[in-house]
C-alpha cells in the first residue's frame, strides 16, 4: 500500500515542525519585536515575547541616576557651608585668614626680595670701601720719586766710590783747561776712546764739578775768534752744534753778546788765509766769507776784507 505522507527525512516538506531555538527569539519572529501581522503579545497560542533591551539604554539610565545623586550631594554641601557661615562669623574670618598663614613657602618667597635688596645694598657699598686705598696711592707713588731725588744727590764724604772721585777730577780739569760744556764733559768722560767712565760716575762728575757754563762758553768763543778768526754767527753755531761744543742756546748767546772781537779784522784774516792757502780770487773769497755754508760774515765785513787784502 502506497503512502503519500512525506518522509521524515524529506527536508523540503513544509509540514515539519520548526527546529528548536534555544535561548533566542522564536523562529519567524523579528529580532526586535513581534512577527509581522501579530500583536506584541505574540500569535494565538504562543507565549508573549518580551521586548529586547540594549546595553546603551541601561547605561543612559545609570548615568542619569548618578548625575541626580551628585547634584543632591553638591546642594547638600553648599547648604551646610551657608548654615555654618551664618551661625559663626568668626569662623569665616578665621577660615579666610588661614590659607595665608598655612603656606610657609609663600612667606619665604615674600621675604626673599627683601633679603636680595639687602644683599644688593651691601654689594653697592663695597666700591666705596675699596676707594680709600686709591686715595692713598699718590702718596705711595711719591715715595719712589723722593728716593730717586735722594739717590741723585752726591754721596758725601767717604761714601763716594773711587770711580766717582776720579771722574770728578777729570771733569774739573777739562772744564778749567778746555772750557767745555756740561754735555761735552759727559761725552768726554764716557767715550770709549778716551776716559771710559761709567754713566753713573760721569753724571756724578758733571753734577758736582765747579764750573760756570756761561764763562766756559765765553772762553770757547774767544778761542775760536782768536785762533780761527771766525764770524759771530759761525761761533754761535760752533758753540751749540751737537758735533761741536754742545753748549745750551742761552749759554752760547751770552758768549757772543759778551765777547770783545773785531769782526772786520776776523773777516780780513780769513780772506788772506783763503788767498794764500787756496789761491782763490777776490770774488770767490767774498762769496766764501758770506756763504751760509762758509764763514757767515756779513756783507759789509766781507767787502772790508776784500778791499784790504793787499794791505
Amino acid at each position: 500500500m502506497t503512502s503519500n505522507a512525506p518522509s521524515p527525512q524529506d527536508s523540503g516538506s513544509s509540514n515539519l515542525p520548526p527546529a528548536p531555538n534555544f535561548g533566542g527569539v522564536p523562529n519567524g519572529y523579528p529580532q526586535n519585536g513581534a512577527p509581522h501581522g501579530y500583536p506584541e503579545n505574540g500569535a494565538p497560542g504562543m507565549p508573549p515575547v518580551p521586548p529586547v533591551t540594549t546595553g546603551k539604554k541601561k547605561g543612559l539610565i545609570a548615568a542619569g541616576c548618578g548625575c541626580i545623586v551628585l547634584f543632591l550631594i553638591v546642594v547638600g554641601g553648599c547648604s551646610a557651608i551657608v548654615f555654618s557661615g551664618g551661625d559663626d562669623p568668626t569662623s569665616a574670618e578665621t577660615s579666610a585668614a588661614e590659607p595665608a598663614e598655612a603656606d610657609p613657602v609663600e612667606a619665604e618667597e615674600a621675604d626673599a626680595p627683601a633679603e636680595e635688596a639687602a644683599t644688593d645694598d651691601v654689594v653697592e657699598e663695597e666700591p666705596a670701601v675699596e676707594e680709600e686705598p686709591a686715595a692713598e696711592q699718590p702718596a705711595a707713588e711719591e715715595a719712589p720719586a723722593e728716593k730717586e731725588s735722594t739717590q741723585e744727590e752726591a754721596p758725601a764724604g767717604d761714601d763716594v766710590p773711587a770711580e766717582h772721585t776720579s771722574a770728578l777730577n777729570s771733569a774739573q780739569s777739562y772744564s778749567d783747561l778746555l772750557h767745555m760744556s756740561k754735555q761735552g764733559l759727559f761725552d768726554q768722560l764716557t767715550s770709549e776712546y778716551v776716559d771710559q767712565f761709567s754713566d753713573e760716575a760721569a753724571q756724578y762728575a758733571v753734577d758736582n764739578v765747579d764750573a760756570d757754563w756761561n764763562a766756559n762758553a765765553l772762553a770757547s768763543a774767544e778761542s775760536y775768534s782768536e785762533t780761527m778768526h771766525m764770524s759771530k754767527a759761525g761761533i754761535y753755531d760752533q758753540l751749540t752744534s751737537e758735533y761741536g761744543e754742545q753748549f745750551l742756546a742761552e749759554e752760547a748767546q751770552y758768549a757772543i753778546d759778551t765777547i770783545e772781537a773785531d769782526w772786520n779784522d776776523n773777516a780780513l784774516q780769513s780772506a788772506r788765509s783763503y788767498r794764500d792757502s787756496m789761491d782763490m780770487s777776490p770774488e770767490a773769497i767774498r762769496d766764501q766769507l758770506t756763504s751760509e755754508y762758509g764763514e757767515q760774515f756779513t756783507q759789509e765785513q766781507a767787502d772790508y776784507a776784500v778791499e784790504h787784502l793787499d794791505d
